[in-house]
Parts: C-alpha cells; structure tokens; sequence
C-alpha cells in the first residue's frame, strides 16, 4: 500500500445548540472560551472523536487484523479487554515493545498512530536502589522514550463569535446506602451550556510525515468518512442528541506531496459566517470539496 501521494488540508464547520462541546474541568467544566470569550474545543477532544469514530468504522468491518484498530481507546468505547495503553501495546507488539521495531510495528498495527502519531514511555526494568560498585547510589536505565510523529495534525475549533453560556442550577439526591428506603440529603450541582454557536477547526495531512509512518490514502480516505459523523454515537447529558452537528467538511487535495499552497494561506481562504454559511476565495489549481455534515 503506498504511502500518502498528496497533501491535504481540510476543515470541518460546526454547530452548537444548548450543549457544552467541550468543558474545563479547572473550570468548573463551564464551556472553553479565549479571553475574547470566543468558543474553544481542544484539538485532544476532537482527535478523541475522531478516534472514536475510526473505531466504530473498525469493529463495523468486523475487527479484522487488517491494521485500522485504534490503539488509544476510551474507557466507555473499548473494542478489546485490555485495562490500560501498555498492556494493549504489551499484548500486540509482545517483545518487540522497546526495540528499534516499535514505531515499525506499531504504525502497521494502529491507524490512529499513523495518522496522529503517539509516544511510548517505557519504564526500565532494573531495580530502584541499587548501589555501584564504589556505594554510590547508580541512577541506571531510567527507561526510554519512543516518538513517532504523525502526518496528520487538527487545530482547536474556535466559534466564529463569541458565545453566550447559560449556567443552570441543579439539585442531585441519590439513595447510594442501606436499603434504599432513607433518602440521602440533596447536593448542588451546576450545568453549563452553550445557547448557539457555529465552530469551525482545520487540520492537514503531511506526505513528508506520511512516509514514516505508512500512512496511506485509503488512511486518509478513513478519516475523510468519519468528519460528517463526528458527533454521532457521541450523546452524552452534556451533548444531547441532536445537539451538535458537522454543517460542512472542506476538503482540499493538492496536486503534489509539497502542496500548491501554504497551509496557512489555504485555511484563510474559507470565510465561515454566523448563521453557518461560507465562502472559499478561489486558489489557482486547487478546488476543494465541500461534504455535507451526516
């Protein structure tokens, strides 16, 4: 399978209803926003989603070895019986784990390590304590880090206005002891929302990176499929159903590895409105596409 032959850039509009797309739990989980107080979403929280979708995609097509499972899983979404990332890591690639093999193995086993790339953090097996020959204390093998660099990169999404948020009031009384029969006393909670806004975020795809990691164009084709649906199967009390959706994924794939255009310069050719509506200045050889949210 050839690795990816063109650059791509692309960008996903989005719109929030009354949900909180993504809270600061330094915050009291009240909504992300700048100091302007534009809407904020982390790119971690929108690779997550996207991990999430790519793995659905994977167990659909029946969980075949076929190098599309997805190597950092949520804990309510896991598609196989391992408890933490090291002992999935320890599990697949056995002991190669460690070796000059690792990232090989690795971007052969995992999509979302060759598209995102991910870094392993392998602690040393000698033993803490141990003292060198003259009583010194020997510091040893303090383990090793293994980093592999992903070809494809997301930004935050920020709204395209600042944004209004509602704070609500709330009463929870849960029965958590004995028989059920005494009620435990009320405690106070709050729930934030945003009322309305439209989000959008940017993201490409590196050949260059690409090349290291094997990613290829049907990875590419993978994550394309999944940005219409990146909310879907994604309820939660925070985000209702129906509470958020992908408007519009822009797509635009350049004739070459290096690119007709910078990045920077494709990115600031979309003009996203309030109301969700947009415009694309025109580049000279580049046509984008524009995909409808699911």
């Amino acid at each position: 399978m050839t690795t990816l032959q063109n650059k791509i850039d692309f960008a996903v509009i989005l719109r929030v209803k009354n949900a909180n797309p993504n809270g600061d739990p330094l915050n009291g989980n009240r909504p992300r926003t700048d100091y302007s107080n534009f809407g904020e979403m982390t790119d971690v929280s929108i690779k997550r989603k996207i991990r999430d979708r790519l793995l659905e995609r994977w167990v659909a097509a029946g969980k075949a070895d076929d190098g599309n499972m997805i190597f950092v899983q949520s804990d309510d979404r896991k598609a196989d019986e391992y408890k933490s990332l090291r002992a999935r890591a320890e599990a697949v690639l056995g002991k190669a784990l460690g070796s000059d093999q690792t990232a090989l193995l690795a971007c052969s086993k995992w999509l979302d390590v060759r598209a995102f790339g991910q870094l392993f953090a392998l602690k040393s097996n000698k033993k803490a304590g141990k003292k060198n020959d003259d009583g010194s204390d020997d510091e040893g093998d303090t383990g090793v880090s293994i980093g592999i660099r992903g070809p494809v990169t997301v930004q935050s999404a920020f709204s395209v206005e600042p944004i209004d948020i509602t704070s609500t009031q709330i009463t929870k009384s849960v029965s958590g002891e004995g028989d059920g029969t005494k009620r435990s006393s009320d405690t106070m909670g709050t729930k934030h929302r945003v009322d309305q806004g439209i989000y959008r975020f940017f993201g490409s795809m590196n050949p260059q990176l690409a090349e290291k990691t094997g990613f290829s164009d049907a990875d590419a084709q993978a994550l394309k499929a999944v940005l219409p649906k990146l909310f879907e199967n994604d309820e939660s009390s925070a985000r209702p159903a129906g509470s958020m959706e992908v408007v519009k994924v822009i797509w635009w794939q350049h004739n070459c590895k290096s690119g007709q255009y910078s990045s920077a310069k494709v990115h600031r050719s979309l003009t996203v409105n309030p109301d969700g509506s947009y415009s694309i200045d025109s580049l000279d050889g580049l046509v984008p596409e524009c995909l409808d949210g699911f």
